[in-house]
């Protein structure tokens, strides 16, 4: 006996369809169908025929609960496009607001700290997969979608193929990194989890890639073995990536476009948080000392 799909309502299929138009990618899609239907759940009844203070007070019981700042917005996100979109409701909307989301500064990474958490994973792929990360700046989502064919060995390049904002664009491959991918690749072709213009970090199967839950866990289990307290995720490396490049003395410019950083202000951050810049700088204090 066949087990039946279950039917999808119009109305998520409209919202599905209405992001597909607009090529919203798969994890953008999963967060706003999440925001309605958890907002349905709290409703107790169609989202569709929610009111303007509903709304406002879904928000303040979001609020009330403790949900982060910015799962908050991301949920009014998910809504927004849900009333303004899906129903043609923007007027739904207009008492439900965005908050202010806190700007933390990343912990970074030593050099020292970077070389053991790589020593420390836990095999081949993984290490090769972190120190990519750590020598490109890749986020953990262009590191897992990385093909054999994307490494240009003549150019010294990395193609990244539709990151983030959908654009490609090109990561330095350094001669260090390039060894790594080699070895990475003989060791993968010789046991059979790589194929001719496959995915350069296959998952168990090798039809599909390494999945970012997967890198996740593995650079959890390295910082453990390797005895680093730091709070760490895979987006560590591309922190460390672009301060350890700015204390080296790379312009700024050139790390923004290494980056794939649409503003400069946003690579502008890793200034504040480069230390060897930072012990460059002499305190007034020393001046009228040494007056």
């Amino acid at each position: 006996m066949e087990t039946q799909k279950p039917s999808i309502s119009p109305l998520r299929q409209r919202m599905i369809e209405d992001m597909r138009m607009r090529k919203f990618g798969e994890k953008t899609q999963s967060q706003y169908l999440r925001a309605v239907r958890q907002f349905s759940k709290y409703l107790r009844r169609s989202p569709d025929t929610a009111s303007v203070e509903e709304l406002r007070n879904y928000q303040l019981y979001l609020v009330d609960h403790g949900v982060s700042p910015a799962s908050l917005n991301s949920a009014i996100c998910g809504l927004k496009f849900f009333f303004s979109v899906t129903l043609d409701r923007p007027e739904a909307m207009a008492k439900m607001k965005p908050v202010h989301l806190p700007r933390k500064l990343p912990e970074i990474l030593s050099p020292d700290e970077v070389k053991r958490l790589i020593a420390a994973a836990g095999n081949l792929k993984h290490q090769t997969a972190l120190a990519l990360a750590y020598a490109t700046g890749l986020r953990v989502n262009e590191v897992v979608h990385l093909k054999v064919g994307d490494i240009d060995s003549q150019r010294m390049t990395v193609r990244v193929e539709q990151g983030k904002g959908q654009k490609d664009r090109y990561a330095l491959l350094s001669p260090v990194l390039l060894e790594r991918l080699r070895v990475w690749w003989r060791v993968a072709r010789a046991q059979g989890k790589m194929f001719d213009g496959g995915w350069l970090f296959p998952g168990l199967d090798p039809v599909r890639h390494l999945s970012t839950r997967q890198l996740n866990r593995a650079i959890h289990a390295a910082a453990d073995d390797a005895g680093i307290e730091k709070r760490i995720s895979m987006h560590s490396l591309r922190h460390a990536f672009a301060t350890h490049l700015l204390e080296q003395k790379v312009d700024i410019r050139l790390i923004q476009v290494l980056l794939g950083h649409k503003k400069l202000e946003t690579t502008a951050l890793y200034a504040q948080v480069a230390t060897d810049i930072l012990r460059e700088v002499v305190s007034p204090l020393e001046k009228l000392n040494s007056a």
